[in-house]
C-alpha cells in the first residue's frame, strides 16, 4: 500500500472554510480521479505549531497510479487550492509505503 500524504499548516482564520472545502470539495475530487482506494483527514495534535496542521492521506495500491495522479490531476487541484487559500497556508507532500501491519 502506498500513501500519498499532504501536510498542510493553515491559519486559524480559515479553519472552518478549510475543513468544509477539504471534506466537501477537494478530497472528493481527488478520489474521483480513480487513482486511490480510500482517504482520510487527520489533525496533528502534537507538537503544537503556529496555526493548525492537517494531514490528508490518500491510499493507492500502485506507484503508477500515484504518478499518473500527480501528472494528470494534481496540478489543477493544487492551483484551485492555492487560489482559494493564497498566503494562508503552507503545504508539503510525502509518499509513504506500508511495510506490514502489526496485529
Amino acid at each position: 500500500m502506498i500513501i500519498y500524504n499532504v501536510t498542510t499548516i493553515i491559519e486559524e482564520s480559515i479553519h472552518e472554510e478549510y475543513l468544509s472545502f477539504m471534506n466537501e470539495i477537494h478530497m472528493p475530487e481527488v478520489m474521483a480521479s480513480g487513482k486511490f482506494t480510500s482517504c482520510q483527514l487527520l489533525r496533528l495534535t502534537e507538537p503544537i505549531n503556529e496555526g493548525i496542521t492537517y494531514c490528508a492521506q490518500y491510499f493507492t495500491d500502485s506507484s503508477t497510479k500515484l504518478s499518473d495522479y500527480r501528472e494528470t490531476y494534481s496540478p489543477k487541484l493544487q492551483e484551485d487550492f492555492k487560489e482559494r487559500f493564497e498566503n494562508k497556508y503552507v503545504s508539503f507532500r510525502s509518499v509513504l509505503e506500508s511495510i506490514s501491519p502489526i496485529q
